[in-house]
């Protein structure tokens, strides 16, 4: 005759305390995980510089003014690489901008670039913190 312990080791059916451990450890893992991922999207979305073009002028054959905004940490200092294109997207000016600690979070900026030929755009590339 079969025992009641034999039939549990052979379908596989743990006690209440076991179970009621693996799922309290899952839990914890869980936990921690929810944690550790909350925190590093708080940190990375608290460093992060974004910026938007707001338009360019081109002022003569050798020059174009760009205008743009940066939204930034208040205590960081920022570079921002600006561009000037021509007709064919070729490279024909550029420029790296620092932009010092401000009191707010959103500042407006305008740089003229010196070009070698006329261009007929400036943009902002890329923003990131020094």
């Amino acid at each position: 005759m079969t025992t009641q312990a034999e039939l549990d080791d052979r379908y596989g059916r743990t006690t209440r305390s076991a179970m009621r451990l693996w799922l309290t450890i899952a839990g914890a893992i869980g936990l921690v995980l929810v944690v550790v991922i909350g925190w590093s999207v708080v940190q990375n979305s608290r460093d992060t510089v974004s910026y938007d073009d707001l338009g360019f002028e081109v002022i003569d054959s050798g020059h174009v003014e760009v205008r743009y905004r940066v939204t930034m940490p208040t205590d960081d200092e920022v570079a921002c690489v600006l561009e000037a294109l021509d007709e064919s997207f070729a490279k024909v000016g550029w420029q790296v901008v620092e932009i010092p600690p401000t009191e707010s979070i959103s500042s407006e900026h305008s740089t003229i670039l010196r070009t070698v030929d006329t261009a007929t755009t400036g943009v902002v590339v890329s923003c990131f913190i020094r």
